[in-house]
């Protein structure tokens, strides 16, 4: 049986109700990758990894709410392609741990993205390409805008996100801040109570409204809300939002870079930009924007792809993937 949306709501998110949505059940739920450690200074981060060891590495970057399963359409395509495909647990995701207790759990624009780095530096990996959506993507960008030499090619499954998060920008008016609603309400202590309650049951609600004509599976769900049980998935989660709407400091160690930040960077780096045509956040512009031109210097492409929403690669894996392989030829 399928549940719309609107009988989500009706009858409770608290209520440990197990909601079939569809019938496409996705590999993943089958035989899924086996998990891999690796660790950083910070963080015990992990990923799943495909392909040959000797080729060219490519990080896969996945937002909220979601896990690196969300690239399990994905990765067998690049490793097919004789890469080396690693899709990653953000922090407060799944097997991802900070490693000292005392650290604090924060989770900013600079510290994703600086975890991608460490990541890299702990597989001895000099040079690598980046693929993402939401929190991931975002991260891409930020590793990719400060290590040019590091980073060979983007695929941002959105556009330009870089965000000033030092001074406050101009006021988010309706009905722009009504698509945006979950950081307001995280920004309140009774978001951040219903969301440690509830957690599981609001995120599927945001896989509903982000990706409206995704008919996902009850497995494909469990699969990746299993990364929320993360001790350190709430606290993570409320942070980045409650930093990126200035009400909540970041780390101490990021002040300068984030400071670099607010100055909107350029992406010197060849890129793809992906678009979903249904994407809960708004639709893209028909169009390559200024704002696109001038942030992505070495636009590769720009695609909107029709019939997905905000879960990019769990909705049209081939697409994304093609969309990399496309980065990675550029460069060559």
């Amino acid at each position: 049986m399928k549940l719309a949306r609107r009988d989500v709501l009706a009858q409770g998110v608290g209520m440990g109700l197990s909601l079939a949505a569809g019938t496409r059940v996705y590999a993943q739920a089958i035989s899924p990758v086996p998990i891999k450690i690796a660790r950083t200074k910070v963080l015990d981060i992990g990923y799943h990894e495909s392909g040959p060891a000797t080729g060219f590495p490519v990080f896969l970057l996945h937002g909220f709410p979601d896990d690196a399963h969300a690239y399990d359409g994905v990765a067998p395509i690049l490793a097919g392609a004789g890469f080396r495909a690693i899709a990653v647990y953000l922090r407060g995701y799944g097997p991802t741990r900070f490693l000292d207790a005392a650290t604090p759990r924060m989770a900013e624009q600079a510290a994703l993205a600086q975890d991608i780095i460490d990541l890299a530096d702990a597989l001895k990996i000099k040079r690598f390409a980046v693929a993402g959506f939401d929190w991931g993507g975002r991260a891409g960008l930020v590793a990719a805008a400060l290590n040019p030499a590091r980073v060979r090619a983007v695929v941002q499954m959105s556009g330009y996100t870089i965000q000033n998060t030092v001074t406050p920008g101009a006021p988010n008016f309706p009905p722009g801040s009504l698509l945006w609603w979950w950081p307001w309400y995280y920004s309140t202590d009774d978001g951040r109570r219903a969301f440690k309650a509830v957690g599981k049951g609001l995120c599927k609600l945001f896989w509903y409204d982000l990706s409206p004509t995704w008919h996902f599976s009850h497995a494909t769900y469990e699969l990746t809300a299993a990364s929320f049980d993360n001790p350190d998935f709430v606290d993570c989660v409320i942070h980045n939002y409650r930093h990126r709407s200035w009400i909540a400091p970041g780390e101490a160690r990021f002040l300068e870079v984030e400071k670099k930040l607010a100055e909107r960077p350029k992406v010197d780096v060849p890129t793809v930009l992906l678009y979903g045509g249904d994407d809960g956040t708004g639709r893209a512009a028909a169009d390559v924007t200024p704002l696109e031109r001038e942030k992505f210097p070495k636009l590769v492409a720009r695609r909107i792809i029709e019939g997905a929403g905000h879960f990019l690669p769990h909705e049209k894996p081939a697409e994304v993937a093609a969309g990399i392989l496309e980065s990675l030829k550029a460069t060559a």
